[in-house]
C-alpha cells in the first residue's frame, strides 16, 4: 500500500454510506483545471460528484500561457519532478482527442515544439549546462548555433547566440481547456455547487464535505481539495493535515498579430523562450493569431495587481527576442496566483483525515499535469490508494513526523 493510503475497502465503505444517505460520492472543493478534470475523471469512473466553485472553469488558467514543456521546464534541483511531467505530456495527445470527443470542443492542443535561445554568453553557459541535464536525464534536446535557430525562426532577434530545440515540447489553450473539462463535466453528469467552500466539514474523524459561504453544507463520502493558491486558507483543516501551499504572482501580456503578418510565413512558428538577465520569458504563439508573453514571479502575497513594472519587464525581454513584436497590438495583461509548495511540486491523494484529498501545488505545471493529475486522483477515489509513479508526491510528505517515545 502506498504512502498515505487509505484501506480500499474503508474508502468504497464511506462512499456507500453517505451515498445511501442522500450525500455524493465526491465532493470537488475548486473548479479550476485540476479540479474539473479530477471531476470528470471520477464520474468517468461511476462516482456522483459535486464540484464546489462560484465560475467553474477560472482560477489561474485564465491566465496560463499553457506550455507542455516537461524537457524546456526541468530545473536543477527538480529532477524527481521530471518523472511526472513526462507521463503527463505523454498523455496529452490521447487526453486532449478524448476531451475534444467528450465535450465537442477543441482544447487548443497544438503540437509546436519550443526553442529555447541564449541572448549573451552567460544565458549561452546556462543553457549549455541545461543541455548537458538534459542529456544526462535522457531527454531529446538539440543544440543550434545562432544563425541556425534564426533560419527557424526568422523573427529572432539577430543577436541570439544559440539555443536549444525541442521539438516534444508543445502547448495547448488553458482557457479553451478550462471551459471544454466544463462542458465534460457536465456531459458526465457533474453538479454545480456555485459557491465558496467555506469550512472542511468533520464528522466521526473523517472529512465528510464542506459548509459553503451560505451555511449550507455540500456533503459527499470523499472531499477533494483542489482550490489552486487558496487550499490551506480553507477552515476546519485539522493541525495534522499539511497544506503547505502559497500564491506566487505571475503577470502575462496578451498581443495579436493581425493577419497580414500571418500571410506566407508564421510570425513566431513555436513556442519561444529564454533567460534574459536572469528572468526567464516566454513567447506562446496561438494559430488564432494570439500571442502569449510571461510571466513574471512574484513572491507578493495574494496582490494580483497588474504593474507597470511587470508589464514593462515582460515587453523589454520580449523585445529584445523578437524586435519586431512592437509592432503588434496589444490587447490584454492580467495577473494570476500560482499554487507554489515547498518544493513545487503537487500534493496528491489522502491526507493524515480520512476522507480527505489533496490535488493542489502545482506551482507552474498546472496546465500540463492536468491528464496525470485526473488519472491519479480518479485511482485514489476509487481504489484508496495513490498509483505508484505518484507516491513520491504523496499529501503527506510535509506532515510532521511523530515523536517516538523517548526521543525527547
Amino acid at each position: 500500500m502506498g504512502p498515505g493510503a487509505v484501506p480500499a475497502a474503508e474508502a468504497a465503505g464511506a462512499v456507500a454510506a453517505y451515498s445511501a444517505g442522500g450525500a455524493r460520492d465526491v465532493v470537488v472543493a475548486g473548479g479550476g483545471i485540476v479540479g474539473l478534470v479530477t471531476a470528470w475523471r471520477a464520474a468517468q469512473r461511476g462516482l456522483a460528484v459535486t464540484v464546489v466553485d462560484p465560475a467553474p472553469g477560472g482560477g489561474a488558467a485564465q491566465v496560463a500561457a499553457g506550455m507542455l514543456a516537461a524537457v524546456t521546464e526541468l530545473h536543477f534541483g527538480e529532477e524527481r519532478l521530471l518523472a511526472l511531467n513526462l507521463a503527463s505530456a505523454e498523455r496529452y495527445p490521447a487526453f486532449a482527442a478524448e476531451l475534444a470527443e467528450a465535450s465537442g470542443q477543441e482544447p487548443g492542443y497544438r503540437r509546436c515544439g519550443t526553442l529555447a535561445v541564449a541572448l549573451d554568453a552567460d544565458d549561452r553557459a546556462y543553457l549549455r549546462e541545461l543541455h548537458a541535464l538534459q542529456l544526462r536525464s535522457g531527454l531529446e534536446s538539440e543544440w543550434l548555433s545562432g544563425r541556425e535557430c534564426r533560419r527557424l525562426e526568422p523573427m529572432l532577434a539577430p543577436g541570439v547566440r544559440g539555443g536549444l530545440r525541442v521539438d516534444g515540447d508543445h502547448q495547448i489553450d488553458p482557457r479553451r481547456l478550462a471551459s471544454a473539462l466544463v462542458t465534460a463535466c457536465e456531459r458526465a453528469g457533474v453538479v454545480w455547487c456555485r459557491s465558496t467552500a467555506e469550512r472542511l466539514v468533520v464528522r466521526g474523524g473523517r472529512a465528510v464535505g464542506v459548509e459553503l459561504a451560505d451555511g449550507s453544507l455540500a456533503e459527499g463520502g470523499q472531499t477533494v481539495l483542489a482550490a489552486g493558491s487558496r487550499s490551506g486558507l480553507l477552515a476546519g483543516l485539522p493541525k495534522e493535515v499539511a497544506v503547505p501551499v502559497r500564491p506566487v504572482k505571475g503577470q502575462v501580456v496578451r498581443l495579436a498579430v493581425p493577419e497580414a503578418y500571418r500571410r506566407g510565413a508564421a510570425f513566431l512558428g513555436r513556442t519561444v523562450r529564454a533567460v534574459v538577465r536572469g528572468s526567464h520569458v516566454y513567447l506562446v504563439p496561438r494559430e488564432n493569431g494570439e500571442l502569449v508573453i510571461g510571466a513574471t514571479t512574484e513572491e507578493l502575497g495574494w496582490d494580483t495587481t497588474v504593474t507597470a513594472g511587470g508589464v514593462y519587464e515582460l515587453l523589454r525581454d520580449a523585445h529584445e527576442l523578437v524586435p519586431g513584436l512592437t509592432e503588434l497590438p496589444f490587447t490584454e495583461v492580467r495577473a494570476g496566483l500560482r499554487p507554489g509548495s515547498p518544493d513545487n511540486a503537487p500534493l496528491l491523494g489522502p491526507t493524515a483525515l480520512p476522507g480527505l484529498h489533496l490535488a493542489t501545488g502545482h506551482h507552474r505545471n498546472g496546465v500540463l499535469l492536468t491528464p496525470v493529475t485526473g488519472d491519479v486522483l480518479a485511482d485514489v477515489l476509487t481504489t484508496g490508494e495513490l498509483p505508484g509513479y505518484a507516491d513520491a508526491f504523496t499529501a503527506r510528505r510535509f506532515e510532521a513526523a511523530p515523536v517516538q517515545e523517548g526521543a525527547r
